[in-house]
C-alpha cells in the first residue's frame, strides 16, 4: 500500500473530482497541524531535560521559542494553502497572500526576539540578586527596554518595506518630523535622555537616600521613570523630579557612603587643665579599642582651642556601620564613654561661664549706681 504524500494527494484529487485544490489545501493544513503538534511535544520533552541543567540561558531560549514557532508554522501553512486556493480563483484578496506571509514571518521572529530579551533580562536580574541582595536592577531593565524598542522599530521598517513603502522616504519623513517634534517636545526629550543617563551612569538607584545641596531635594528614591523620578521625603511626602533636572544639579548619595563620621568638640573646665592631657590619651585609647570604630580610617583626638570658658578638644573618627539608626547608637555610646572618662579623672565638662572682677571698695550689695 503506497502511503506517500503524492499518492495521498492523487487519491484526494480523485475523490474531490474537479475541485482538486480542496484536497491539496486539506493536506497542507493537516501537515501544519501535525508539524505544530510535533514541535510542541519535542520542545516540552527538551524543556524537561534542560530543567536539570545549571545553565539558565538554554531554558530562556527554549521558552522564548515555543509560541512564536507555533505562529510561524501556522502563518506558513495557511498562506501556502491560500496559494493553492489562489491558483483556482482570481479573487483580489489572494494578492495579499505573499505580503501576509512575509509580515507574519517577521512578526513571529520579532515576537521570539522580544521574549528572548525579556527572559535574558530576568535571568540577569535573578543572577545579580542571588549574588548581592542590593543588586541594582535598573540598568538591566533599561537595557532590556532599549533592546525591545530597537527590535520593534527594525521590525516595523522591514514590514513597511515588504508592503511596498519606501524606507528612505519613511526615514526622511521621520527626520523632518523628528526635528519638528524635537522643538515642540524638547523638555520631554530632555527628560527622556536624562532618565537614560541615570540608568547608564547610575548615580543612584531605587531605594537610595539622596539629597541635593543645590535644591531642596532629599529623600528615598522610589521610582525612576523615563520622564520623572519619584522621591519620598522623610516626612513621607512624594517629590516628583523631572529627569533633566539631575543633569544640572549636584546629587549626594549618602546610601553609598562607606563609613559615617563622628566629629564632636568637648569642653573641659580651665580648673581641670592639668588633667586634660591624660583625659585625651584615655579617650584616644577608648576609640582605638571600640569595636564599632574603624581604626583603619582617620582617628584624631587633640586639643583644639582655648575657648572663652573651656579647654576644647575634638574627636574625629569613623564608624564601621553606615546604618543611620545604628550610627547614632554608636555615637551615643562613644559620648557616654567620654563623659565617664572625664568624670573618672575628677574633672568636669565645661559650660558657658563668665567671671566678673569687682574693684576693691565697691559694695556690690548696694542697689543702684554708686
Amino acid at each position: 500500500m503506497d502511503l506517500s504524500l503524492t499518492s495521498i494527494i492523487n487519491d484526494l484529487s480523485a475523490w474531490t473530482g474537479a475541485n482538486t485544490w480542496v484536497g491539496r489545501v486539506f493536506v497542507v493544513v493537516t501537515l501544519a497541524l501535525a508539524l505544530d503538534l510535533i514541535q510542541r511535544i519535542l520542545l516540552k520533552r527538551l524543556a524537561r531535560k534542560l530543567q536539570h541543567t545549571a545553565n539558565p540561558w538554554d531554558d530562556a531560549l527554549l521558552h522564548a521559542m515555543q509560541r512564536p514557532l507555533t505562529l510561524l508554522i501556522w502563518v506558513l501553512g495557511l498562506t501556502f494553502a491560500a496559494d493553492i486556493a489562489a491558483s483556482e480563483s482570481t479573487a483580489t484578496i489572494f494578492t495579499a497572500v505573499t505580503p501576509v506571509r512575509v509580515v507574519g514571518s517577521i512578526s513571529a521572529f520579532t515576537w521570539f526576539l522580544i521574549r528572548l530579551t525579556v527572559n535574558f533580562q530576568q535571568n540577569i536580574i535573578d543572577a545579580g540578586l542571588a549574588e548581592n541582595e542590593n543588586y541594582d536592577r535598573s540598568t538591566a531593565e533599561a537595557i532590556g527596554k532599549l533592546l525591545r524598542i530597537s527590535i520593534l522599530i527594525t521590525a516595523a521598517l522591514m514590514m513597511l518595506q515588504t508592503l511596498g513603502f519606501s524606507i528612505s522616504g519613511v526615514l526622511a519623513f521621520g527626520g523632518v518630523g523628528g526635528i519638528a517634534i524635537g522643538f515642540a517636545a524638547k523638555d520631554l526629550l530632555a527628560n527622556f535622555f536624562g532618565g537614560l543617563m541615570i540608568y547608564l551612569d547610575r548615580p543612584f538607584a531605587v531605594g537610595d537616600w539622596i539629597r541635593s545641596p543645590d535644591r531642596e531635594i532629599e529623600g528615598t528614591v522610589e521610582q525612576i521613570g523615563w520622564r520623572l523620578t519619584r522621591i519620598r521625603s522623610f516626612d513621607k511626602r512624594p517629590i516628583y523630579v523631572p529627569n533633566a533636572t539631575f543633569a544640572n544639579i549636584a546629587v549626594v548619595n549618602p546610601s553609598r557612603m562607606t563609613h559615617r563620621r563622628i566629629n564632636e568638640t568637648i569642653g573641659v573646665r580651665y580648673d581641670d587643665a592639668a588633667k586634660l592631657e591624660a583625659i585625651i590619651d584615655d579617650v584616644r585609647d577608648m576609640l582605638h579599642n571600640h569595636e564599632e570604630i574603624d581604626t583603619s580610617q582617620t582617628l584624631m583626638v587633640n586639643l583644639v582651642s582655648f575657648a572663652p570658658s573651656s579647654l576644647d578638644f575634638f574627636i574625629y573618627t569613623f564608624t564601621k556601620t553606615t546604618v543611620w539608626t545604628k550610627y547614632h547608637e554608636v555615637k551615643q555610646d562613644v559620648l557616654f564613654k567620654i563623659y565617664h572618662i572625664v568624670e573618672s579623672h575628677g574633672a568636669e565638662l565645661a559650660f558657658p561661664t563668665s567671671t566678673v572682677h569687682v574693684p576693691a571698695g565697691i559694695d556690690i550689695s548696694q542697689k543702684g549706681t554708686p
